[in-house]
């Protein structure tokens, strides 16, 4: 008895054919449409049948012992196939994890870690105003805040494959905490409370908890100071093995005075909650790093800014030569930042702007007079600001600083200048012993001395664009001015010279000075915080006439992360995601 086998499913062996008869008196032809798998059980019913004779039983027997040990064959063989594939296929010259100096650059290089200016924060800290509504528009209604939980899953990962070198401590991990405690508070200073502790798990946990703000502050002034501890650890024993830092070149002091001046900022920020959370303790914390810099190094010049440095042809400043037609007009000063430098008679304007055309060439008033430099109202009604634009009644950011050339400026993240400001205000509130105001003078010669301004008695030249001219970055397209100094002069008007009835807004105005076109939003940070320069608002800016207090939280957490993220909103601000919201650290 012969049968045709050919396909095996999950019922059994399938025949199609039976190709003879057997002979039992009277001839019958068999049939088989599927045997099961358990075929001990179809033998012994066949076995029993009188019409199988005994050799046709055994013949079938053999047969089924065959295809008893066929699924074990094929597993062997597909095994032993598929070990053999995969060898062949692996290619072992792509590398199956990246090493923790590539995934450093990339976090230096990426969202978080790098803010240009040409953007909505600026506007957001009126420093800089859209005209047109194809680049955007002035009002706070405002979305949402800053993702950097991407970046913070490389910072992870960096730490991760840092630690496969058996180091307790380490600089990547030093740095983690660092970026940790950066990214995080700049997330929640944005919107709020936010995942910390729950976060970054990946899918071990797709719906983390939200922290509550003053949690995040916590962890985050308690990373600072291990990130501390581990660097002075590390600068001790020389083990300064960082390679893909573009901040510093691997000089781990100038990180840990990072971490320390970025401490001193987030304490700032905590101003409000310092006299009344003893968990926070914000003034020990702030003293204890002004009176002992040697265990709390921190930055001592404009040397140690953490700033990005633009690289032609590779990286481009975000305005250059090439995008000057398109946005060179389109876009004008705020008169929050212009009409403080000309009411100080502050020489900085002549190299951050140039003159309104229409008050130098309507109204006949010299290029270097205070008046001839106009900002907008972010107020205004965005209609209105693009005609006075057009007719040139607007001081434009200056041509030869921010368009002439591919590489502007650097783009301080965290500086030298800003520190100076910090420590004065802390000082002037009373949390460290110190002489603010030389904190203060220091702050506002730092910030001279970027624009290459004279802090004592001198002169430098100013640059403003000819009307008419087709080329910004022809130098002959520009007039020139000397323009004189005189430090004293400048420092001993009213407004200027340090006066402890008046400290905390002239400390402010100075730091709000300083940081033009720097720092992402610690500007709009510090006016929500202080109220200070005085904003204003007007139809151009919606919101109901109001700055809004806060940033929404995402779409996505909505929908993916619902159940946490209605908590959220219900702690904080009774069941809806308010951007006039008043979050913890600013009741």
């Amino acid at each position: 008895m012969i049968f045709q086998i050919t396909q095996r499913n999950e019922t059994g062996l399938r025949a199609l054919k039976h190709k003879n008869q057997i002979d039992t008196g009277e001839k019958y032809k068999i049939m088989i449409a599927s045997l099961p798998l358990n075929h001990e059980v179809l033998l012994s019913s066949i076995k029993n049948n009188k019409d199988f004779e005994k050799n046709n039983y055994i013949q079938m027997k053999k047969i089924f012992k065959f295809y008893s040990l066929l699924p074990l064959l094929l597993v062997v063989t597909i095994s032993g196939c598929k070990k053999d594939f995969e060898e062949k296929t692996i290619n072992n010259n792509k590398p199956t994890a990246v090493q923790a100096s590539l995934l450093l650059n990339g976090i230096l290089t990426g969202n978080g870690l790098v803010e240009g200016p040409d953007g909505s924060k600026e506007t957001n800290s009126q420093y800089y105003l859209n005209n047109y509504d194809y680049y955007g528009n002035n009002r706070y209604d405002f979305k949402y805040g800053d993702d950097y939980y991407t970046v913070l899953k490389n910072v992870v990962e960096m730490e991760k494959q840092a630690s496969k070198t058996g180091a307790a401590v380490n600089s990547y991990a030093a740095l983690g905490k660092f970026f940790k405690a950066y990214l995080f508070t700049k997330m929640s200073m944005e919107m709020g409370d936010i995942p910390m502790t729950d976060a970054l798990a990946g899918i071990a946990n797709l719906t983390p908890a939200y922290d509550t703000q003053k949690n995040v502050m916590l962890q985050s002034l308690a990373l600072l100071e291990s990130a501390n501890t581990d660097l002075t650890t590390l600068i001790t024993a020389k083990e300064n093995i960082l390679t893909g830092d573009i901040y510093f070149n691997g000089d781990l002091l100038k990180w840990q005075k990072l971490v320390n001046t970025f401490r001193i900022r987030l304490l700032i920020q905590l101003s409000k909650r310092a006299d009344d959370d003893t968990q926070l303790n914000v003034k020990k914390q702030f003293s204890d790093i002004i009176s002992n810099k040697t265990k709390y190094p921190i930055m001592e010049s404009a040397a140690d800014n953490m700033q990005y440095v633009y690289i032609s042809p590779t990286n481009y400043y975000p305005q250059t030569p090439d995008n000057f037609g398109q946005s060179g007009s389109r876009k004008n000063t705020s008169a929050t930042y212009i009409s403080l430098l000309t009411k100080l008679k502050d020489p900085r304007v002549f190299v951050t702007a140039e003159p309104s055309r229409y008050q130098v060439d309507s109204l006949k008033l010299s290029p270097t007079d205070f008046a001839s430099f106009i900002g907008a109202d972010a107020g205004q009604d965005l209609g209105i600001m693009y005609n006075n634009a057009g007719l040139q009644k607007y001081s434009f950011l200056n041509r030869k600083r921010y368009y002439s050339t591919y590489t502007g400026e650097p783009s301080i993240q965290v500086g030298y200048a800003e520190l100076m400001f910090n420590i004065a205000e802390g000082i002037y509130r009373g949390w460290a012993a110190g002489d603010a105001e030389s904190y203060y003078t220091a702050g506002i010669k730092s910030s001279m001395d970027s624009y290459k301004i004279p802090t004592g008695t001198g002169t430098f030249t100013a640059y403003f664009y000819r009307p008419g001219s087709t080329n910004v970055a022809l130098g002959a397209n520009y007039d020139t001015y000397t323009i004189n100094v005189d430090w004293n002069t400048y420092y001993n008007q009213l407004e200027v010279k340090y006066n402890t009835a008046t400290a905390l807004k002239q400390i402010v105005q100075q730091k709000y000075l300083a940081l033009f076109r720097h720092s992402g939003l610690e500007s709009y940070f510090t006016y929500r915080r202080t109220g200070i320069p005085t904003f204003t608002t007007g139809p151009g800016t919606g919101n109901g006439g109001r700055i809004a207090s806060r940033f929404q939280y995402h779409e996505y957490e909505r929908t993916a992360n619902a159940a946490n993220y209605q908590i959220a909103i219900q702690s904080q601000y009774g069941g809806n995601d308010d951007i006039n919201g008043i979050m913890y650290i600013l009741k």
